[in-house]
C-alpha cells in the first residue's frame, strides 16, 4: 500500500450522529493510524460573541473556511498544522494544538464541503442525514448531557439555526459519494439507539461489486438486507438498506462481497472477533452491536482502504 494520506470526510447538521460514527471508524482502522480534526474549532466566533451577534455556528461567515482549505491542503500533503480548539464544554477557544496526519485523516463537521477546494481534498466524502425528528432526540440527549443546556434551550437553538441548516448544511449532501441515513424502525420507533440504515451509494466513487444481494426471485439475503436502483437528486444512485433485526448470517454474507474485493479489509471483517464494529453504549451504560451500524463502518472503511492501495 502506498504512503499517501487518506481523507475521508464526515459532513451533517449538528447532532447527526458524525462524532460516533468517525469514533467507531477510527477504532476499526487503529487509532494509531487516524487523525481526528472537527471543523467545529474553526467557528471565528466563541458563543458569547455569536450570541452578541445575532449568528449561528452553522453560518459560513461565523467559520474560517480559508483556513480549513489551507489545513486541508497541508494535511493531504502529509504536513504538520497548528489547530485551534473550540471547546463546546465553555463555548470558548483553548489554546491550539500541533496536528501531525497519521496515514489515514478522518476530517467531520458542518461545513465541510462548503467550497471547491475542500470537497478536492477528500477520497471519501460522506453525508449524514437522519430524519429530523431524530436528530433532534439525539441534540436533546447530547446537549444536555454534555453542554450544559436544558431541553427548551435545545429546542429553541433548533429552531433559530433551522433557515441555515437549510441554507448551508442540508445543500452538501450533493457532493457526497454516500449519504448515510440511521432511522428506526416503524414497529420500535422508540429506540433510538438499535437502527436500520439507508445508504445511497452514488457513482462518483467504485463501490463493492453487491448485485449478488440479488438474484431472479429477489433478494438473496431476504428482506432485512436489500439493494435497489433509485434516482437521487435528480441522478441514478444504488441504495443498500440493512435493518437493525438482520441475523448474523445475512450479515457475515455481506461482509464476504466487501472483503473479498479487498485483501487488506480483511483483518476487520470479522464481526465476531472485531467487536469495535458498530459499538453502542446505552444509555444505562451497556454495550450494544448494531449491525447496520458496523457495516456502514466497514463499507467507508472499504473505500478509505481502495483508496490507499
Amino acid at each position: 500500500m502506498s504512503e499517501k494520506t487518506i481523507i475521508l470526510g464526515i459532513v451533517g447538521d449538528s447532532a447527526a450522529g458524525k462524532t460516533t460514527l468517525t469514533k467507531g471508524i477510527a477504532q476499526v482502522l487503529g487509532e494509531d493510524k487516524v487523525t481526528i480534526i472537527c471543523t467545529d474549532d474553526y467557528h471565528r466566533y466563541d458563543r458569547a460573541q455569536r450570541a452578541k451577534m445575532g449568528i449561528s455556528a452553522l453560518h459560513p461567515d461565523c467559520n474560517y473556511l480559508d483556513i480549513i482549505e489551507q489545513h486541508l491542503t497541508l494535511l493531504r500533503a502529509g504536513q504538520a498544522i497548528l489547530k485551534p480548539i473550540y471547546n463546546h464544554s465553555t463555548g470558548e477557544f483553548d489554546p491550539p494544538e500541533y496536528i501531525e496526519p497519521r496515514k489515514y485523516v478522518i476530517v467531520e463537521g458542518l461545513l465541510g464541503y462548503s467550497t471547491r477546494q475542500m470537497r478536492d481534498s477528500y477520497d471519501v466524502k460522506t453525508y449524514l442525514a437522519p430524519p429530523e425528528s431524530l436528530r433532534a432526540t439525539w441534540k436533546i440527549k447530547r446537549d444536555t448531557r454534555k453542554r450544559g443546556y436544558n431541553e427548551e434551550q435545545v429546542m429553541e437553538q433548533l429552531r433559530q439555526r433551522e433557515p441555515d441548516s437549510e441554507a448551508f448544511i442540508r445543500p452538501q449532501r450533493e457532493w457526497a459519494d454516500m449519504v448515510v441515513s440511521f432511522y428506526p424502525p416503524e414497529e420500535n420507533l422508540g429506540n433510538d439507539l438499535l437502527l436500520n440504515v439507508n445508504l445511497i451509494l452514488r457513482p462518483t466513487i467504485p463501490h463493492p461489486e453487491l448485485s449478488r444481494i440479488l438474484n431472479a426471485q429477489g433478494n438473496h439475503l431476504g428482506e432485512a438486507i436489500r439493494l435497489g436502483l433509485s434516482r437521487d437528486m435528480g441522478k441514478p444512485v444504488d441504495i443498500l438498506e440493512i435493518d437493525g433485526h438482520a441475523t448474523m448470517e445475512q450479515v457475515r454474507e455481506l461482509e464476504k462481497m466487501m472483503c473479498s474485493d479487498v485483501p487488506y479489509l480483511g483483518q476487520f471483517c470479522s464481526l465476531e472477533g472485531n467487536q469495535e464494529l458498530g459499538k453502542l453504549v446505552g444509555t444505562t451504560g451497556e454495550t450494544l452491536q448494531s449491525y447496520p451500524l458496523a457495516l456502514t463502518q466497514l463499507l467507508i472503511t472499504y473505500h478509505m482502504l481502495k483508496a490507499a492501495s
